[in-house]
């Protein structure tokens, strides 16, 4: 089975950085498209960012020019460096992927969910 992990949250000060990784396990044939969500007490899940197979990538607002989201395809691996935090950024972040991979004896291709890290940004 297909599994995502993530690491790498934590407590951090204003103005600091973290770098989110999500590794993807399993029988996978292609990784397609990548992303990170977050959601804070009491919000909606929001998009973060995301990654093509070939690298183009789509940032919210909020986060761009302070975060940058990378993949390492042959590792199957996700990334997301954060920095100049805001308290803002405070939340639980989730990886996303659209994986192709063997499930049950089949190939098929479906979108995955990792379990989330917390990320707390405060003095």
């Amino acid at each position: 089975q297909v599994q995502l992990v993530e690491s790498g949250g934590g407590l951090v000060q204003p103005g600091g950085s973290l770098r989110l990784s999500c590794v993807a396990s399993g029988t996978i044939l292609a990784i397609y498209l990548g992303g990170w969500y977050r959601q804070a007490p009491g919000k909606e899940r929001e998009l973060v960012a995301t990654i093509t197979p070939g690298g183009n990538t789509n940032y919210q607002d909020s986060v761009k020019g302070r975060f940058t989201i990378s993949r390492n395809s042959a590792e199957n691996t996700l990334y997301l460096q954060m920095d100049t935090l805001k308290p803002e950024d405070t939340a639980v972040y989730f990886c996303n992927a659209d994986i192709f991979a063997k499930t049950d004896g089949d190939y098929r291709r479906e979108t995955y969910w990792g379990q989330g890290t917390q990320v707390t940004v405060s003095s």
